[in-house]
């Protein structure tokens, strides 16, 4: 109730909220792209433009890195954790993809350009961009899983000549549910990408790798995850080189509702990302 209070002053002074950092800073929609019949994307600034360049306590810009996730609060509905599809950049905007499948999402969906929204955040671990430097990288994504590593890919390309060969595999369950459809044209043009979009399990069998020179990323749907992960490790990967991200049951970020607990770990505080090797003796085994 306190939060909504502070929140409900905030909006009556149009103000971003910035004194606790467990109440969201408010933001404004400045952009809504229908990805599918039921994703969407959210391009967010600051509520004020006076708030462009500090709009946190310390004087700190807004920065993340690429897997990290937000929480994002509607007016009146409550909040959800939604990944970071894009960061701001250079006066850029804060983009999060999701998909309407509850009530809170579902208002969100809504949204309008000028709408407010509370951004709390950012969370998480990340992908392992410095890690991969000069090596080889193939990502994985399902469906949904391709926005959380959006910003990875992006990065990526942003130093093209750090990293060797670059592998994108993406499926969907059909042609509809595909997202970023320009994003993913833009990154078949870059020169040393290669990119599957379909059957990912036949592009993963058919994929030539170097096993000690490569670092994978993997985002989608749990059997699709265990599949490309006992795929690569055929390919003599090390789980050590093998990166997941389990965005399931995220509640409220800091880990003290409980709802992400995966064995010893707690997804919201530990991960979202993981390396294999921390998760092995857990994933995939029942009720976990």
């Amino acid at each position: 109730m306190m939060q909504e209070a502070i929140l409900q002053e905030a909006i009556l002074k149009e103000e971003p909220v910035i004194a606790d950092p467990m109440v969201p800073t408010l933001y404004r929609v400045e952009r809504y792209i229908q990805e599918s019949y039921d994703t969407f994307t959210l391009g967010l600034k600051p509520s004020s433009p006076a708030d462009l360049k500090e709009i946190e306590p310390g004087g700190k810009q807004y920065s993340c890195s690429p897997g990290q996730f937000n929480m994002l609060y509607v007016f009146g509905m409550g909040e959800v954790p939604v990944c970071i599809s894009a960061s701001p950049g250079k006066g850029g905007l804060l983009c999060h993809t999701a998909r309407a499948v509850g009530g809170v999402t579902r208002a969100m969906q809504a949204l309008k350009a000028g709408d407010l929204i509370g951004v709390r955040g950012p969370f998480g671990s990340h992908w392992p961009i410095e890690e991969s430097t000069g090596k080889n990288v193939v990502i994985v994504a399902g469906g949904m899983g391709l926005a959380p590593l959006k910003p990875a890919i992006q990065a990526l390309l942003d130093r093209r000549s750090d990293f060797a060969k670059h592998i994108i595999l993406y499926g969907t369950r059909s042609a509809g549910d595909i997202i970023y459809k320009e994003d993913l044209e833009n990154w078949r043009a870059q020169h040393g990408v290669e990119l599957h979009i379909g059957g990912v399990r036949k592009f993963l069998g058919q994929i030539t790798i170097d096993p000690a020179n490569t670092v994978a990323m993997i985002c989608g749907p749990d059997i699709l995850m265990r599949f490309a992960v006992n795929e690569l490790m055929q390919h003599k990967m090390s789980g050590d080189d093998i990166y997941v991200s389990l965005e399931r049951n995220m509640k409220c970020a800091i880990g003290f509702c409980g709802h992400c607990q995966f064995g010893q770990h707690f997804v919201c505080k530990d991960g979202p990302v993981f390396q294999y090797s921390r998760l092995s003796t857990l994933y995939g085994k029942p009720e976990i």
